[in-house]
């Protein structure tokens, strides 16, 4: 059966991710969603590729695609692995809804040789414009998520997530900003200015 997903139909932060992974590496994918990204890399880069993913709806997409997942929680689904496991971790647009984004993190970085994280930028001047003029809680572009839905997300901006990895010790190897699908350079105004974070951590 072919699985190939057409490179066109993935989000881009997801075509960042790809571009940034090896061929032949072992990749955990963490809040894998339906597996386009893993299926992608599997077919394009020849990984070795796993998931972890909350949703059935999520996991009955992945193996209809044929990838190796499994059902679970984050919090308690890392400790399963040992250090260095795999060479990348990903965790891409869940960040927001994890109850501990710090402690997953942290396992991030120690189950694999380096970690992707993307995630939806709120200090986007549309944000800001936003709760300027409307008094009322910004939905960030690319993550079109109402307050009230769940699973609930905590807002998160590109400098908030730079500081965290700065007061962690956490070194940020690779930063590559989008607005929409259109990158932006890595400027000191790349805050107000991407709706996406793509960075890699050490």
């Amino acid at each position: 059966m072919n699985h190939r997903i057409d490179p066109v139909v993935m989000r881009p932060d997801l075509l960042v991710i790809a571009e940034l992974i090896e061929t032949g590496e072992k990749v955990l994918d963490l809040g894998c969603g339906d597996g386009t990204l893993l299926r992608h890399l599997i077919d394009a880069r020849q990984i070795t590729g796993r998931g972890i993913e909350l949703s059935e709806e999520g996991v009955l997409a992945c193996v209809r695609k044929g990838l190796s997942v499994r059902q679970g929680n984050l919090h308690e689904g890392l400790g399963d692995y040992p250090d260095g496991s795999f060479d990348t971790v990903v965790l891409s647009q869940t960040l927001p809804f994890l109850n501990d984004p710090e402690f997953i993190v942290r396992e991030m970085l120690r189950v694999g040789r380096r970690s992707i994280v993307s995630f939806a930028n709120w200090g986007h001047w549309r944000c800001r414009i936003s709760l300027l003029f409307t008094g009322r809680a910004p939905v960030a572009s690319d993550l079109p998520h109402p307050w009230y839905a769940a699973p609930r997300a905590r807002p998160l901006t590109v400098r908030d997530f730079g500081d965290y990895c700065e007061r962690c010790g956490i070194r940020l190897t690779a930063q590559i900003y989008l607005a929409g699908s259109r990158r932006i350079p890595v400027r000191r105004d790349k805050n107000l200015r991407s709706t996406t974070a793509v960075v890699e951590l050490k």
